[in-house]
């Protein structure tokens, strides 16, 4: 007879044995979390599962059979099965209790398994290895199913379409952007519920999780019937994005560094003049006295009333760069330090990033920091008319990514350094939704976590290349953030790093990168510029009246800076955007209300079109519209593939050509225009508009 330590509390289903509690629960709809620890009770830490989002008990079924050691629980579509196993003494020793688990959909279906113990092999599915005085460092291990291709997980600079057999950190950096959530082909959504350091293997052989140091397991498996309601059931798990307002539809201007009001204003009111549409323009880093002051250097920023006045009654928006970087010579870093409001290194001296000068981040995981750091914004920037936020160095981007020297209110950065961006951006969406500020909240920022959703977060790529390699990746990443749950995303229209402004190749680059940014989420020109002077210096210099050496501006990187046929090319893409809020309007809103990723790889939409499944290069921006950007220097033509089958429609936005679906066509790109095609004829109000 079996010992069987299966419990339930009509809730969940409970297993314990060899110092394992393990917890399998229902979580949203068809979805279960599983949550395993040694030694102590499963907790409930404030990580991306939302906590009122449980099923009522009326809607889960468990049953348990103690003479089999056999247990399931099932909840909508989803099943688990768990197997249990007594210990025993054999030939080599005792052999402790195990519980293995397996997923399946209600109709019969294996979705995964965790890994069997070998027999002799004596392996261990959930592992658990001590850390000495500590936690433990942590190994789920899985077999997946055959051929089954996998999305999202966030931000990895490759040109990679399918991630099965990618190895993956689970870790922040400057353009790595690390969201533990995964869409399978197969039908479900897995995501580690666990911002520790560590890694994933997407194996042929197995599917490997593991975490650094941590206090417990946590996962949350979901089944859809479609990528839609995998994607509809994590909203609902983690948060909905809000509403984009209508001022994120149009086009934002920024540069290296916008310097001082006039040059600011000057700016806007050539955008005016010109007739060039503008929603937003952007005051970047160091515009402050010190990092950490949060607030205008008087000097360079003598009014900010009146300039925000007059940007607002020309219809444009203003967006300020804050970076969480405390210098030690700041206003504010005394306080800061005396009421533990910053990240505390552990050996060594206390800094975290040496940029222009020493400096620590502040500790937003910590509720009093995150209050305090938008108190300081509410007062400087809000209060005096500045509409939006730029969260930089949101990762954070450390001097050296040492995450095993640095401790968070949360806990030691090693168990909680990827909850990190999640907090920066919560802190500023909650004290904007205080401010009053409800529907027009967006947090550009330069990182997230699962669930950063929820708090307005605009996710940007980071800093690029300014390259056509570097371009093309952004198209995957694009991708893969819509499926790991973010759907606002945005690039740097240009690249940020190294752009001659001179230099034919780059404009190129620029014009086929801007065609890119019109058909995004939203569509936003920045980047470091330079431009070669007669004395051979590339930059600006910038001083104070007392002849102290501030940050360069950069090379201009307004549509007119670069010659009147870029700036021709260039404006007819923003008039485009103009043309495309209506579409755009109802996109944010699907994903608002249901999770939907704005843009979307073609096999989204067509998961049956095996041709379609690993194409990197093209993507849907909605159900509708398919997207072919220019990545090739030089390149005026390039290969389309048309997804679906001969009762697919597609009209070629630029010529009314109609193609059928399930075949590779030449399509012309000149450097006016990039291919786009409606599908079904749908948008058709936009056709010719290329």
């Amino acid at each position: 007879m079996q010992h069987s330590t299966f419990t339930t509390d009509g809730q969940a289903l409970q297993w314990t044995g060899d110092g394992e509690y393990l917890r399998i629960e229902p979580w949203g709809t068809d979805s279960i979390r599983v949550r395993s620890s040694q030694m102590h009770e499963p907790e409930d830490p404030d990580w991306a599962l939302l906590h009122d989002h449980h099923e009522p008990a009326e809607a889960v079924r468990i049953s348990i059979d103690d003479q089999q050691g056999q247990a399931t629980i099932i909840n909508g579509s989803l099943m688990v099965k768990a197997q249990a196993s007594d210990g025993v003494y054999g030939g080599s020793g005792y052999t402790e209790p195990k519980c293995l688990l397996s997923f399946w959909r209600t109709d019969g279906k294996l979705l995964f398994s965790e890994m069997s113990d070998g027999g002799s092999l004596n392996l261990r599915a959930r592992s658990f290895t001590p850390i000495v005085g500590g936690d433990h460092q942590v190994k789920v291990t899985f077999v997946p199913p055959e051929n089954e291709r996998l999305y999202g997980m966030g931000e990895y600079q490759q040109n990679i379409m399918n991630l099965k057999g990618c190895t993956l950190e689970l870790a922040h950096r400057n353009s790595q952007i690390s969201i533990p959530f995964v869409v399978s082909s197969c039908g479900y959504g897995f995501l580690w519920n666990n911002p520790a350091v560590g890694s994933v293997s997407f194996g042929k052989n197995k599917t490997q999780w593991s975490a650094d140091s941590t206090r417990q397991i946590d996962y949350w498996v979901t089944a859809g019937a479609d990528y839609r309601s995998i994607m509809a059931h994590y909203a609902d798990a983690t948060g909905h994005a809000p509403q984009m307002p209508e001022w994120g539809l149009g086009f934002w201007q920024s540069k290296l560094r916008y310097w001082n009001q006039d040059q600011l204003l000057e700016v806007a009111r050539e955008f005016k003049k010109r007739g060039i549409p503008l929603d937003l323009i952007v005051i970047d880093f160091f515009h402050w006295p010190h990092m950490g002051d949060f607030r205008f250097e008087d000097e360079f920023w003598p009014d900010p009333v009146s300039m925000s006045n007059e940007l607002h009654k020309m219809g444009i928006r203003l967006m300020v760069s804050v970076w969480p970087q405390i210098a030690l010579t700041s206003e504010n870093y005394p306080e800061m330090k005396a009421k533990n409001l910053l990240v505390r290194a552990d050996h060594g001296e206390d800094i975290g990033m040496m940029f222009e000068g020493p400096s620590q981040f502040y500790d937003a995981t910590n509720p009093k920091a995150r209050q305090y750091v938008w108190e300081k914004c509410r007062e400087h920037y809000a209060d005096v008319g500045v509409d939006a936020f730029w969260l930089d160095e949101a990762e954070p981007e450390y001097g050296t990514y040492d995450f095993s020297n640095y401790r968070y209110w949360a806990g030691p950065a090693q168990q909680t350094a990827n909850l990190y961006p999640r907090e920066y951006n919560r802190g500023f969406y909650e004290g904007q939704l205080a401010y009053g500020r409800q529907g027009q909240i967006v947090n550009l920022t330069r990182c997230a976590w699962a669930g950063s959703q929820q708090y307005g977060a605009l996710v940007w790529s980071g800093d690029v290349a300014s390259t056509f390699e570097a371009f093309r990746a952004q198209i995957t990443c694009a991708i893969h953030m819509g499926m790991a749950g973010i759907p606002w995303f945005t690039t740097d229209l240009g690249g940020f790093h190294n752009g001659d402004i001179d230099d034919p190749t780059f404009r190129e680059l620029l014009l086929r990168w801007a065609q890119f940014s019109c058909f995004s989420p939203v569509m936003r020109n920045h980047g470091d510029r330079s431009q070669h002077h007669p004395d051979g210096t590339t930059k600006t210099a910038i001083t104070t009246a007392r002849g102290e050496r501030r940050l360069p501006s950069g090379a201009s990187n307004e549509p007119w800076s670069y010659g009147k046929s870029v700036e021709d090319i260039y404006v007819k893409f923003i008039k485009i955007r103009e043309r495309l809020r209506p579409y755009l309007r109802e996109l944010f809103a699907q994903a608002h209300e249901d999770g939907q990723p704005l843009i979307r790889g073609l096999f989204y939409e067509f998961p049956h079109d095996d041709a379609a499944s690993d194409i990197a290069d093209e993507y849907m921006l909605g159900p509708d519209l398919l997207v072919a950007p220019v990545v090739e220097e030089g390149a005026r033509s390039r290969q389309v593939y048309l997804p679906g089958d001969a009762t697919t429609q597609w009209q070629d936005l630029r010529d009314g050509a109609m193609y059928g679906g399930g075949q590779t066509i030449t399509a012309e790109a000149p450097l006016d225009t990039l291919p786009v095609f409606a599908r079904d004829s749908r948008n058709h109000e936009l056709l010719g508009m290329l």
